[in-house]
């Protein structure tokens, strides 16, 4: 078996990197379509003419084709293109870059790999754990796999210029996805001179978005969608940005500048305190005392029992401290206390270095939502004649929500109107870690219920839509989880056998020799009361 890189073994900055969409490249060539070539011809597929959209190279790549950071792959056919290319409104040239990786054993299968953050870049099409495909590349299983930038080349992770084109704007916003599936199954279908029998998509974070929205305004393009930590309801969700920044930046130390040091607002020994304390709350909700709330519905906590009752010292939280903790995890809401987004569930996950570099940030790198909430908003939420907003720390969350709105129904992928993708056969997996820094546990389960209920009730909706909570998990991975499960299996089986996930298995080296069923929402795991504490086989899903 080939020694691979695993997404889950990297520090947190670089998984945060990889699912901002770092690791990438692209192709600048460009080709001229002449000629049809015979199945199975890699280099001749440059040749083929495609409506809207050119084929830059294809070129073999044999096996054991290292594709950093993932390691080795299987022999296959490596195409890069662009769909929709043209100069934009701002002089900048545009398009849906694309990279489609057609393996030599291939299944029949085709796999979308969404994107992450703003987008921007080309990231290696080879459905990995990073995007939802579990522990196995879905190229390594014989998919053929299928990578875009989301319609523009940005020039870092943080960059949303392209929205001032509004053709770069809608790719990003909906669109692209669509695009893209159309001319790779067309490509596929030259290449192996056949259709895929089935197509699927899997994507986390912004991935997350891309998949719902495919699930409600593409419903025939996948047969199976896995969307894990979505950013589903993103506008909501960068008022939540802001709102958490201000927050901690009323009780962080500021520096030469007036600028406020978010990273020093809690230390790492005060979210550790912070941790032990919901676990000591919840843990037991269960039915068991294993570092893990499984029952996070019924976890009622208040960071008030953690506020000193003298000086500030290692062992309590300032009045400060549980102040800004308290007002965050409500959520953002305005003057008049109405709320502008979910609140946030309790849970251990909040010490890990995945939450701390996307709220606070460290000495070394400013906290995620920082960097990227003033590039979103500006060039994406608002709309190019809005005024602009500086930062996060001048978000007025009574008058800037409202303006925000307007964009609400190109971005966010919030309809349960989900008959046509139903009635297509279509299954859908979504998954969410419960200590997700970035967008709200809660908010994905409220969407859930509201699902079932807008397509008739809970048993009817889960004919074809099934939540899964990962206790512990930060965005779409890391923290003191179980955070390695293989959703694409899951969904595989139940788009191909029938077989609806009641349970999917999951690991975690935070937790290692240990296993335990992720249930499907509403059911939570509850151990049988023999056997082994750290065996899945001694576990049942029920509900609470």
């Amino acid at each position: 078996m080939r020694n691979k890189t695993k997404c889950r073994d990297l520090n947190p900055a670089v998984r945060a990197m990889i699912l901002l969409g770092v690791w990438a490249h692209a192709s600048a060539q460009s080709s001229v379509p002449v000629q049809i070539p015979q199945a199975k011809d890699c280099a001749a597929l440059t040749t083929i003419h495609l409506e809207n959209a050119l084929i830059f190279s294809a070129e073999e790549a044999p096996e054991g084709t290292v594709v950093a950071p993932f390691g080795p792959q299987t022999a296959h056919c490596l195409v890069k293109g662009e769909v929709n290319k043209h100069t934009g409104a701002d002089g900048v040239d545009y398009g849906d870059r694309f990279e489609l990786r057609l393996p030599d054993a291939w299944t029949g299968k085709l796999l979308f790999q969404g994107g992450g953050g703003l987008d921007g870049m080309v990231s290696p099409a080879v459905g990995g754990f990073a995007v939802g495909a579990g522990e196995k590349d879905a190229l390594s299983r014989g998919y053929a796999v299928v990578s875009t930038d989301g319609g523009h080349q940005g020039k870092s992770p943080m960059d949303a210029s392209f929205g001032s084109d509004p053709e770069a704007l809608a790719d990003y916003q909906y669109r692209s996805t669509d695009r893209v599936t159309a001319v790779a199954k067309k490509i596929v279908t030259q290449y192996y001179g056949r259709l895929p029998q089935h197509s699927y998509m899997v994507g986390c974070s912004n991935g997350g978005r891309e998949a719902m929205i495919a699930s409600q305004r593409y419903p025939d393009d996948f047969d199976g969608i896995v969307a894990g930590d979505p950013a589903f309801d993103l506008t909501r969700a960068a008022i939540a940005e802001a709102w958490a920044t201000a927050r901690f930046a009323e009780i962080a130390p500021k520096d030469a500048n007036g600028i406020p040091q978010l990273y020093l607002a809690l230390s790492d020994a005060d979210l550790k305190l912070f941790s032990t304390a919901i676990l000591k709350a919840c843990d037991s909700l269960d039915g068991l005392t294993d570092g893990l709330i499984s029952n996070p519905e019924e976890c009622r906590f208040d960071p008030a029992v953690l506020q000193c009752k003298t000086e500030k010292n290692d062992s309590c939280l300032s009045a400060g401290q549980v102040r800004a903790i308290q007002q965050t995890f409500a959520g953002p809401k305005s003057s008049e206390g109405a709320p502008l987004y979910s609140g946030w569930p309790y849970d251990a996950g909040i010490d890990a270095p995945g939450w701390r570099a996307w709220i606070l940030g460290t000495a070394q790198m400013p906290a995620i939502n920082v960097m990227i909430y003033p590039q979103f908003v500006n060039h994406i939420a608002l709309g190019p004649n809005d005024a602009q907003l500086a930062s996060p720390f001048a978000f007025n969350f009574d008058t800037d929500p409202p303006r925000m709105e307007k964009s609400q129904d190109k971005i966010d992928a919030t309809s349960t109107k989900m008959a046509a993708f139903h009635e297509h056969g279509g299954k859908i997996i979504f998954y969410t870690g419960m200590s997700d820094p970035v967008f709200s546990a809660n908010d994905l389960i409220h969407y859930y219920q509201k699902l079932t209920h807008d397509n008739g009730g809970m048993d009817h909706a889960r004919a074809f839509a099934r939540l899964y909570l990962i206790p512990g998990m930060n965005h779409c991975m890391g923290g003191p989880a179980l955070d390695n499960f293989d959703p694409l299996t899951a969904i595989e089986a139940w788009v191909e056998k029938g077989e609806a996930p009641e349970r999917i298995l999951a690991t975690g080296k935070a937790f290692s020799g240990r296993s335990r069923p992720l249930c499907s929402y509403p059911e939570i795991s509850r151990y049988k009361g023999s056997g082994s504490t750290e065996d899945a086989a001694n576990f049942v899903c029920k509900n609470p």
